[in-house]
């Protein structure tokens, strides 16, 4: 599988699940190309823990998304990381029943 192949399959499965943090933004995007997979951080502003960085990885050969943690970080940092354009964006942050988690 290609580079653009499997970036483009993880955006089609990750999509759904991570709306409900909107806006985040992509970060330390590191693909796996001998496991099919790609390992990446995404930054938002979590409800309960104010900014996150969370990392995820994405098994493009079983087409699974893992959540493998996550990391508070300070809103100096998060602004840094949101001078760039958002990975997913929405015109409403607060979508009824998101798992805000």
């Amino acid at each position: 599988m290609t580079r653009e192949a499997l970036l483009k399959k993880r955006d089609l499965h990750v999509k759904q699940h991570l709306e409900q943090y909107a806006p985040l933004w992509l970060v330390n995007n590191q693909i796996l190309e001998v496991d099919e997979a790609v390992i990446f951080n995404v930054v938002f502003q979590h409800p309960e823990y104010g900014y996150v960085n969370r990392r995820y990885k994405y098994d493009g050969f079983n087409n699974v998304l893992y959540h493998k943690g996550q990391v508070v970080i300070t809103e100096e940092t998060a602004l840094q990381v949101m001078e760039s354009e958002p990975y997913i964006t929405v015109s409403v942050s607060d979508i009824p029943n998101a798992y805000g988690g």
